[in-house]
């Protein structure tokens, strides 16, 4: 079970310096995410958490899953892959969606297919990784809810690998921008494909279809989604100063709305959000219950200074915050481990989730605690019944 101990926060943040402050962003598209990279902080979010038809958002799970294989030795990117006659119908010219034009019966490297996915959103190519590592694209697409409940998206479901309209095929603007989040850390020296601009293969010349790669407002990647059931989305990661955001629109009407609404989202967060320390390196920040420990709480503490992003506006912003763990805590328990994590909200609607550590060892207690401690776990168990 999980359990929550309540903290209460004043942080008082500055204005933006020079000029008018923004005043906050409200997207066109009716459903949308910012966050910050590095720690997860969700910037601005509207309506985050109802699934969707994804479209072709969705290959960057097929990417996930390929990339995955390839980081455990499973498929080289040499690795050649025949284009069968259902994926070339499907997915390839007859089909009349985006493809990557693989000529029919005829082999493909791994990161040829890589690049007809990335840069090209070819359905032809999508469904051949699918075909050639499961044997089927429904199995493939088993694989992709698989991978997304291991790196924790918990509502979004696959059909297939191309993310062409189906009704168990959905995803939320949150999972995607986690999905985009894990494929930036986890690898990322595959990472760059996102940024390439163009790719040639055999006759075809394919221009990456991010808009935002030319928009010169920093963005490298990620990928852009459109069918009749979804509209217009787009997955995008820009990097400035040193601060990498990751922008998710959902459901625009056009092409045109889809750009502006995600440059403006990406500015805003550029220009709107700064960083806030709110507790220093090696402060206590709360406590742990330790069950059958020879002390009953162990003290929790940050990485580092513990900071957040958070916008500028409104200042003097009251941050709710609590600490989460899964309970009960049994030691022995070092100094070090990762036992909790740190929940914050402000009155912007900005959050964050920061990893607490044990700040010191606790071990196992004598007998007679252990049993008493266990006595106390079994009566409150009952209670919670």
């Amino acid at each position: 079970m999980l359990a929550a101990l309540v903290l209460s926060l004043g942080i008082a943040t500055q204005s933006v310096a020079g000029g008018a402050a923004p005043t906050g962003y409200v997207t066109v598209a009716p459903r949308a995410i910012l966050i910050d990279a590095a720690s997860g902080a969700i910037l601005y979010q509207k309506n985050a958490d109802d699934l969707a038809p994804p479209a072709s958002m969705s290959k960057l799970m097929t990417l996930a899953v390929l990339f995955k294989a390839m980081k455990d030795g499973q498929i080289k990117p040499t690795d050649e892959i025949v284009m069968s006659v259902n994926a070339w119908r499907k997915g390839g010219a007859p089909s009349g969606t985006s493809a990557m034009f693989v000529p029919v019966n005829t082999k493909a490297r791994v990161d040829e297919l890589i690049r007809g996915i990335a840069i090209q959103s070819g359905n032809d190519a999508a469904m051949a990784i699918a075909e050639g590592m499961s044997g089927s694209e429904a199995n493939f697409a088993k694989l992709m809810t698989d991978e997304a409940r291991r790196i924790g998206l918990e509502k979004s479901t696959f059909a297939n690998a191309t993310g062409l309209d189906h009704p168990q095929h959905l995803m939320t603007a949150r999972e995607l921008a986690v999905l985009a989040r894990h494929l930036i850390a986890e690898y990322p020296d595959q990472y760059p494909v996102f940024a390439e601009r163009e790719f040639l293969y055999r006759k075809h010349k394919f221009f990456n279809r991010n808009p935002l790669l030319s928009a010169g407002i920093g963005v490298d990647g990620l990928k852009t989604g459109h069918t009749r059931d979804s509209g217009y989305g787009l997955v995008a990661s820009a990097v400035r100063d040193g601060r990498r955001l990751i922008a998710v629109l959902s459901g625009a009407e056009t092409e045109t709305q889809r750009k502006n609404d995600a440059i403006k989202l990406l500015e805003w967060g550029f220009t709107a959000i700064s960083d806030v320390k709110i507790f220093d390196d090696a402060e206590i920040i709360g406590h742990a219950r330790v069950w059958g420990g020879q002390s009953m709480y162990v003290p929790l503490t940050g990485k580092g200074d513990v900071t957040i992003a958070l916008p500028k506006l409104p200042t003097n912003q009251r941050l709710s915050a609590e600490i989460v763990y899964v309970a009960p805590l049994k030691p022995p328990v070092k100094r070090g481990d990762q036992v909790a994590t740190l929940r914050v909200t402000s009155t912007s609607s900005a959050s964050s989730e920061i990893p607490l550590y044990a700040a010191e060892d606790v071990e196992p207690a004598g007998t007679v605690r252990r049993g008493l401690d266990s006595l106390m776990l079994m009566a409150l168990r009952r209670l919670a019944l």
